[in-house]
């Protein structure tokens, strides 16, 4: 592409693609998608937009299609990879000039070469970086500041490779140039504190825009520059000095204004530095040693003494609070319990720590954190009385705990506590102490102390549980509590009640649940909303504790179901209303079948929040975990909500339409259990399944559940089931065996093998393109024991129940393999004799043993000759299933089943679904549960005595280890 001829050209298309025609827009994309791969068509670019004449719409797409061109034809190996020479000049060119104009253009053009730094330097590249240094030299304050921004992002760029070589590289460019970026940094720094004095806002913030920026630089060479930091007493010396930078940085805040740019840089550069300190303990923990005590000094002299009141900001207290936490927490600084195993390094940062954790200095920390930062503010009080469900989702850690002060706060209190609880333990309880009886409703200030010092308990329960008799103070103090009803011991109701959920898994007599109960049900119809949802959250973790009665539970379900349905029609928001029904769901999960009298409000109620949520999917899956629980609890009753069920599995699962990228792994579920607890098939119920083959298809972590849902439909119907959709499933099933792993493979084989079991004769028909590949894997083999196991299942079930089938397969397989079907027939009993062993279910073990006696009585020379390996099988299948009854000292097969029996459930066990009662009907009807192994190796005997007489039969026992005759004759005692 010629330079001068093509550029007026390219800058004309780039024009039309700026354009918000789409006629013109399109037809201008194409044409730039096939320069893309045009010599010279770079070197365009570079022109255009360096150029500031130029619109600057057109600048900007110039820079994108540069960068993404970058991405793709940069490196040499790549498809139309950019010729070294064009490489050369264009690399040239993008650091003429440092001189652009527009903030967001001068970041994309920094952005664009640091991706070719990545990729060239410095070996292709050397000049990059001294061009660099040289830029933000200069006096020109454009030029420096455009500079220094591409030095960041080319620093920030390099340190983030992880190649061992490419980590050699940059640690030789750090020690080249970190003395200069020190330099660099300093010079900005005390330029800036010197322009603070002055007034000068202008030259104020262009200072501190490259004292940001320089400090940045510096933060990347720090953290990923060098191998052993504290061996380079530059490092130290920068690191020791930002506690000094950063005292200077936040006296300085006191003379800006909070509504400021310069106010929102500085904050930004404080920031800046509590990110080196968090950045390098994280990644260099032992260099960080030397600093441990200075960083402790400074973050708790600025967070918990008066030090830091009128300067400090709630971002700031989060990352000193942060700094304590990961020096506490630090897993280098934990000796072993046997200290002489201990590194030197973790003993010295270990006693750096315990000296400077006394007991003062805890005990100051944590009363400061509990009487002081969990205080709710007159900010939270407001909210609360405003919008009390945004309340109640920030108290829920809306945000990280890294980013919020609330969370952060109670974070750090759990993590000091658990690692000083023998200091702290008594500090907190004294404050409960002088917290006892209840509190003077108009004393606000005592009220938030309470609240703040209950929390504390809450959070610490695990650690208290030797130390507070929760029970007794539950039953004296906290009940009394929740039955002050006064509009302003509220934040005291709500408290409780979350406290109490605090402790239900740590120490919670059963026998004061029913108290409990009473209370929840008292408190969830409390006049305020966030003391409702926070009883709710309780209830919930009372009902999933390990502890939970169910029996004790009833006498209050119709009340609390009742109450929990009015408050999820009640709360508007869409995080409130999933944690309303995760409750619900909660409720309806343990108490089963119990719940079906109180649904019928929530059943009618469902719908129309499932079309309110169009827009909310993740209230849409939290609809779907209250449907599954509820078609649980419905069991077959659920066939009434087909109406709407059958619809929601549908949109659910349907992988055309956009929604199942959020509802699938629900929606699934839901189809699941659906199956599970249907009486019977509904024509809609059987449409649902088109769904299935594009599932198929994604071959995703929900296959499993793909396959108990196939299962479920045999299970159901197998008959119109396999009629209407086997040729397609089989057809998905042929593709999946090429490609899914072994354990896939067993999944796709049980679906057959069930197919075969539910229904002899239409099963055998329907997977027929199958069974040759069943019967290959046989023949050859199969190494990998689980799937040989699956396969002997799969024709056992064909042999023993559709032996016509087999010996048409076999026709088929003779003729595949060019062999006799007698020969092929002896090597697949062979193989089958041989490979036995993989077969660990004693049903499957059964099966075997009663399929290939089912080719007993024969005269086949070939069957005759395998006779013995036929007897060896059926022998192991009596030591599997045969028991002794010690009475009458008589065998009896442990297998059969009879129409009497009734499988005794247990008290805690869920009641048997329809699936399982079909499953039940199917095994009364299998030859395995049904046909006396003992009995039917006898009569098969017998047949084949008769057919060859006395004498021939004995020729054939002969061939039979004389041990396992003795046994089989001791199994046919009787007969």
């Amino acid at each position: 592409m010629d330079l001068n001829s093509a550029s007026t050209v390219v800058l004309q298309v780039l024009t039309q693609a700026t354009s918000q025609d789409t006629a013109v827009l399109k037809p201008a994309e194409e044409q730039l998608k096939q320069w893309e791969t045009q010599p010279g068509f770079y070197s365009v670019l570079l022109n255009i937009f360096t150029n500031h004449t130029l619109d600057i719409n057109v600048r900007w797409l110039a820079v994108l299609y540069f960068k993404h061109g970058i991405d793709r034809y940069w490196r040499r190996v790549a498809p139309h990879a950019l010729s070294e020479e064009e490489k050369s000049t264009l690399r040239a060119g993008l650091i003429t000039n440092f001189n652009e104009p527009i903030n967001q253009i001068a970041t994309q053009i920094a952005v664009l070469i640091a991706k070719v730094a990545r990729l060239d330097c410095p070996r292709q590249w050397p000049e990059l970086i001294p061009t660099l240094i040289e830029s933000v030299k200069v006096q020109d304050d454009l030029r420096q500041h455009r500079a220094l921004l591409t030095f960041y992002h080319v620093t920030k760029t390099l340190a983030s490779k992880r190649l061992a070589a490419d980590r050699k590289l940059f640690y030789d460019l750090t020690s080249g140039i970190y003395n200069f970026a020190c330099s660099l940094w300093n010079h900005h720094t005390d330029t800036f504190l010197q322009q603070i004095a002055s007034g000068n806002e202008a030259a104020v913030l262009s200072s501190l825009e490259r004292t940001l920026l320089s400090l940045k630089v510096l933060r990347k060479l720090t953290v990923n520059g060098f191998v052993e930091p504290h061996k380079n007493m530059e490092v130290m010396g920068f690191l020791h000095g930002i506690f000094e930078r950063l005292k200077q940085f936040l006296e300085c805040s006191r003379n800006i204004g909070t509504d400021n740019v310069c106010r929102d840089r500085l904050e930004k550069i404080i920031i800046l530095f509590t990110k080196v300190l968090l950045d390098f303990l994280d990644q260099h923990p032992f260099s960080f040693t030397p600093l441990i005590q200075r960083s402790l000094e400074f973050s708790v002299s600025y967070v918990f003494t008066e030090v830091g009141e009128g300067i400090t900001f709630e971002r700031f207290i989060v990352q000193c609070m942060n700094l304590i936490k990961m020096i506490v927490k630090n897993y280098s600084y934990k000796p072993s319990k046997n200290f002489e195993d201990s590194s030197p390094e973790t003993l010295e940062a270990h006693r750096i720590k315990m000296a400077f954790f006394t007991h003062p200095t805890l005990t100051e920390i944590c009363r400061r954190l509990v009487s002081h930062y969990f205080l709710l503010t007159e900010e939270e009080l407001t909210m609360w009385e405003e919008d009390p469900e945004g309340f109640t989702v920030e108290e829920t850690g809306g945000d990280s705990w890294k980013y919020s002060l609330r969370p952060c706060t109670e974070v750090l209190f759990i993590d000091i506590f658990h690692e000083y609880n023998q200091t702290l333990t008594p500090v907190l309880l004294e404050m409960m102490q002088t917290l006892q009886g209840p509190t003077n409703v108009e004393d606000m200030n005592a009220l938030l102390i309470k609240d703040a010092v209950y929390n504390a308990v809450g959070l610490a329960a695990f650690e208290l549980f030797d130390s507070v008799d929760f029970d007794q103070w539950f039953k004296n103090q906290l009940l009394p509590e929740l039955q002050v009803t006064h509009n302003r011991y509220k934040p005291l109701r709500r408290r409780v009640i979350w406290l109490i959920g605090q402790w239900i898994s740590v120490k919670f007599k059963s026998d004061l649940r029913p108290m409990l109960y009473e209370a929840i049900c008292n408190l969830l119809q409390d006049q305020d909303l966030v003391v409702r949802i926070e009883t709710a959250t309780t209830l919930k973790l009372t009902v999933d504790d390990f502890e939970f009665r169910t029996d004790q539970f009833l006498p209050y379900l119709e009340t609390m179901f009742t109450l929990l349905f009015q408050l999820l029609q009640q709360v508007t928001e869409c995080d409130t209303k999933m944690h309303v029904l995760h409750v619900l769901s909660c409720v309806i999960e343990r108490v089963n079948v119990q719940i079906r009298p109180y649904v019928g409000c929530l059943v009618q109620y469902l719908p129309l929040l499932w079309k309110q949520s169009e827009e909310h999917n993740m209230l849409r899956c939290a609809i779907l975990t209250t449907l599954i629980h509820l078609v649980q609890g419905l069991g077959a009753d659920s066939k009434n909500l087909y109406p709407f069920l059958l619809p929601v599995i549908q949109l659910s699962t349907d992988v055309s339409q956009p929604p199942h990228v959020y509802l699938l792994e629900d929606g699934l579920e839901l189809w699941l259990v659906t199956l599970e607890n249907s009486p019977c098939v509904t024509p809609e119920l059987l449409r649902i399944f088109q769904n299935m083959s594009p599932l198929l298809e994604l071959s995703s972590e929900n296959l499993r559940t793909c396959f108990k849902i196939i299962n479920g439909y045999i299970f159901l119907s197998s008959t119109e089931f396999l009629q209407t959709y086997a040729v397609g499933l089989c057809q998905s099933f042929c593709e999946l065996l090429q490609e899914i792993t072994t354990e896939g493979q067993v999944q796709v084989l049980k679906v057959v093998e069930n197919a075969l079991k539910v229904n002899p004769v239409l099963g055998p028909q329907m997977f027929q393109p199958i069974l040759p590949c069943v019967f290959r894997g046989i023949i050859e083999g199969e190494k990998y024991p689980v799937v040989m196991s699956t396969y002997l299942g799969v024709m056992g079930r064909v042999l023993l129940q559709n032996a016509s089938f087999f010996t048409s397969l076999l026709n088929e397989m003779a003729h595949k393999f060019n062999q006799e079907m007698d020969q092929l027939l002896g090597n697949m009993i062979e193989m089958w004799v041989d490979r036995m062993d993989n077969i660990t279910q004693p049903e499957r073990r059964k099966l075997s043993a009663l399929a290939l006696l089912s080719l007993l009585p024969s005269d086949n020379s070939v069957i005759q000759d395998k006779f013995c390996g036929i007897i060896n099988i059926s022998v192991e299948g009596l030591h599997d299933v045969m028991t002794e009854d010690p009475e009458t000292r008589t065998y009896k097969d442990c297998m059969l089943m009879s129409h009497h029996e009734e499988p005794k459930a247990m008290e805690d066990e869920e009641p048997p679904t329809e699936q399982d009662k079909r499953k039940k009907m199917l095994a009364l009807k299998d030859p395995v549960h049904t046909v006396s192994l003992q009995q039917f190796i006898y009569e098969k005997l017998k047949a084949q005595q008769e057919i060859l007489g006395e004498q021939g039969f004995q020729s054939l026992m002969e061939t039979v280890d004389t041990e396992i005759v003795t046994q089989l004759q001791e199994f046919l005692q009787g007969f």
